[in-house]
Order: C-alpha cells, then sequence, then structure tokens
C-alpha cells in the first residue's frame, strides 16, 4: 500500500457546494481508505518546500499566498499504487483548461491552478510529502467529518466564464465584481476571510 497526501485547497475547502462533492466521491473509498483529515492553515515555509519545483516560476508568490491565506482541509490517504492511479484520474488534469470531462476538476475547478484539489502522484512522491507536512501536523487520524450536502449553490461554470473575461482583460470591472458576489453566494466565510478568497482567486486571473 501506499501513501498519499490530499489537501483541499482553498476553493474546494470554502466553496462549500464543491467541497461536499469532492467529499462525496473521497468517502467512497472505493480502492482507498482515509487514514487522517484535518484543518490545517500551512505557514509560507512549508508551501515553499512542498512546491519548491516550481521555485523561479512567474506564479510562485501567487501559489504561496493562495495555499496560505486560508486554512486548508489536509488528510492522508492509503491505496495501492494502481488505486492512487485512478484517483488521479477521477481528479483531472492539473490546468483546468486541460481537465478531462467528467473529471473533479473539470467539473469543480475555476481557472489554471484553481483546481481544487492537491494528491500526489506517485507512492514515492506520497511517502515525501506525508514525512514532510507529518513534522506540522498529526496524520495519523480523522478529526473532522465534512458535510456531503449543503445548501449553498455552486456557481463553477458561471465563474469559470467570469475568470476567463478577467484573464482575458474583457469587461474586467463588471466580471470581476460578478466574481465576488458569486464567491460569497458559495461560502459561509465572512470579514477578513472572505476578502482572502477573493484576493487569491482574483490575482490568479491578473
Amino acid at each position: 500500500m501506499a501513501e498519499a497526501l490530499i489537501i483541499f485547497k482553498p476553493d474546494a475547502a470554502h466553496r462549500l457546494a464543491v467541497r461536499a462533492g469532492i467529499w462525496s466521491w473521497l468517502t467512497t473509498e472505493r480502492e482507498w481508505k482515509i487514514e487522517s483529515l484535518a484543518w490545517y492553515q500551512p505557514p509560507a515555509n512549508l508551501i515553499e518546500s512542498h512546491y519548491d519545483f516550481l521555485q523561479g516560476r512567474p506564479f510562485f508568490p501567487w501559489l504561496v499566498d493562495f495555499m496560505t491565506a486560508l486554512p486548508l482541509v489536509v488528510g492522508r490517504v492509503t491505496a495501492s499504487a494502481e488505486a492512487l492511479e485512478r484517483m488521479r484520474y477521477d481528479l483531472g488534469e492539473t490546468r483546468i483548461a486541460q481537465s478531462r470531462p467528467g473529471s473533479l476538476r473539470e467539473r469543480f475547478g475555476i481557472f489554471g491552478g484553481i483546481n481544487c484539489v492537491h494528491l500526489s502522484d506517485a507512492p514515492e512522491t506520497g511517502a515525501a510529502e506525508v514525512k514532510r507536512w507529518s513534522g506540522f501536523l498529526p496524520l495519523d487520524k480523522v478529526e473532522v467529518k465534512l458535510e456531503p450536502t449543503t445548501n449553498k449553490p455552486d456557481h463553477t461554470y458561471h465563474l469559470r466564464s467570469l475568470a476567463t473575461q478577467v484573464a482575458g482583460g474583457i469587461h474586467v470591472e463588471l466580471a470581476t465584481q460578478s466574481i465576488r458576489e458569486l464567491i460569497a453566494q458559495e461560502t459561509d466565510l465572512t470579514g477578513e476571510r472572505l476578502e482572502a478568497l477573493y484576493r487569491i482567486t482574483l490575482e490568479a486571473l491578473t
């Protein structure tokens, strides 16, 4: 059996319909087992280490901000190497525009790297990531139980269209305001945390 790190990124952890959809998939445990799950807001040095292979890329500062601005849902799963590969197939390709139709990222991702979930891509990667993150939080028990349903709406497809407009410089002010309004309807965040979710979403588009 292999270990894998799974992270609900901010767009999945705090857009409640997205979180419920991904949680419903994860808890099927068809060929894998959830060994731990917890809320955790990682420090910048952990994210910089986790994504060290991307350092120097223009989007790296945004990525660090994206992954540290809000608490995330972080867990460990065990699965065979073959089952882990099937989990990643269910998840879909990293960039939303290339995600396979029917995959979780195609269903719930907004734009580019706003892609819902991190999942270790191989047994060797999983072992290294679990070891690294275990130095910051326990990965030995399920501490939270997420809800499989919500009364919050899912505006993914509308948000994706608006995000494409903002990234393309089309109706930027109107599209930005609409994105803020739709995200506010999807989440229970308020105040500074809601502003943080707006910021890390919009900065990905510019």
